[in-house]
């Protein structure tokens, strides 16, 4: 009998700890040149050899010895259409958001187009100009903007499949707005010290400069052989109606089930319609929309040590916070010390259960997203989009659960 009870024991603390999960570790890695240096900036810059950044070490996971489901082929996917880089340009919020658009379009309308990323671009670099005049250069003028930003521009200008507009020179492979923006600000600086208010003068030079680097946008095109402005291509060919996305954000600093401005530089027009929710529902509303067959725009944080380049892996690591441990406060705490930024926009297309656990598949444009074996993908474990999302975009459908408790 005694024989009997040491086997079962022994069996039971084998098993009981071969099924605990093996913590993460850190590491300190030398920084090494990958698709950004080696592609990106080869083809902007034009130069041979890219610069090797030396000595530069950072602090990350060690993913070696770790299991992560970072195959694509295991993952459900919800059609999207393939992976763009951005290149050398802080434009992923149109680059994730018009990639969430074409989606819809095929779910709504059964269309398959690629739509163009810098038509948007352009004409947000317009009314960013036009609010810096309004407001006497008291508007955050730069790269970044919000997904929110697409409904109010399509909505305003339309939108135009991507052979009807690069919005690049010819002779480059990838998008750099760094000179370009540089240029931009300098002329709207000048005008800030000099009071040289005139609207007409500001949208005339800062159109002169995107029209220089990026071309002149059309205002009509033929696709399939049937004419359409931008305005009728979104509203008669693709269908969508900019009314029925919503977005959504999760912070303790407001009230929640209200609509509040998400606080940051992006949100330069102080857009104030992000339904706040408690993370819980945030993730809820994530996991079923995806079940549903709706993909989700999201943005926030990917400067962490739990984010690999490599293994194409996003995870929040077993020394930073346990997974039980993320609520409210825990996103509230990275929120106020400034550990969470909204550093990035993607686009969740697909996801998957290991062992338990909720897993997403992530179209990026981010040149890093190119380094692994899947070119611009990525692979999230849940709880680092519980932790270090900020917002999403979705259909209102989608967002049923939570807007049914909201609008009466």
């Amino acid at each position: 009998m005694k024989f009997l009870i040491l086997v079962f024991l022994t069996f039971y603390f084998f098993c009981s700890f071969s099924q605990t999960p093996q913590k993460e570790k850190g590491t300190f890695e030398n920084y090494t040149n990958g698709f950004y240096e080696n592609e990106i900036l080869r083809d902007v810059e034009h130069f041979d050899e890219p610069e090797v950044k030396e000595n530069k070490k950072y602090f990350k996971v060690d993913f070696s010895g770790h299991n992560y489901p970072n195959d694509k082929k295991l993952y459900k996917e919800i059609w999207h259409q393939q992976p763009v880089c951005q290149g050398n340009s802080g434009t992923c919020w149109c680059y994730a958001t018009t990639s969430f658009m074409e989606s819809e379009s095929k779910r709504i309308s059964n269309v398959e187009v690629k739509l163009s990323e810098m038509f948007t671009v352009y004409w947000e670099y317009i009314e960013r100009a036009k609010d810096f005049f309004k407001t006497r250069g008291n508007t955050s003028f730069s790269e970044g903007s919000e997904a929110a930003a697409i409904p109010r521009i399509w909505g305003k200008y339309g939108i135009v499949p991507y052979e009807s507009y690069e919005g690049k020179p010819t002779v480059r492979k990838f998008n750099s707005h760094r000179i370009m923006v540089a240029e931009m600000t300098e002329f709207l600086n000048n005008v800030k010290t000099t009071n040289h208010w005139n609207e007409d003068y500001v949208v005339k030079e800062i159109t002169s400069i995107l029209n220089s680097e990026m071309g002149t946008p059309p205002k009509k095109i033929k696709y399939n052989n049937v004419e359409y402005t931008p305005q009728t291509f979104l509203s008669n060919f693709l269908k969508l109606k900019m009314s029925d996305y919503f977005n959504f954000m999760s912070t303790n600093e407001n009230k929640f089930y209200e609509k509040h401005e998400l606080v940051e530089a992006d949100n330069w027009w102080h857009y104030s319609n992000y339904y706040n929710i408690p993370v819980e529902d945030f993730i809820k509303t994530i996991k079923l929309s995806l079940q549903n067959g709706y993909t989700v725009c999201i943005c926030g944080d990917i400067s962490e040590p739990g984010y690999d380049n490599e293994t194409q892996v996003a995870i929040v690591p077993s020394f930073d916070i346990p997974t039980s441990e993320i609520d409210d406060n825990s996103r509230q705490l990275r929120l106020k010390n400034g550990s969470t930024t909204d550093d990035h926009c993607i686009h969740i297309v697909g996801f998957y259960e290991k062992d338990g656990e909720d897993w997403y598949l992530i179209k990026d444009s981010n040149g890093g997203a190119y380094d692994g074996d899947y070119k611009g993908y990525r692979f999230f474990r849940e709880d680092f989009v519980k932790l270090k999302m900020m917002n999403i975009m979705i259909y209102k459908e989608a967002g049923k659960l939570v807007l049914d408790k909201i609008i009466k």
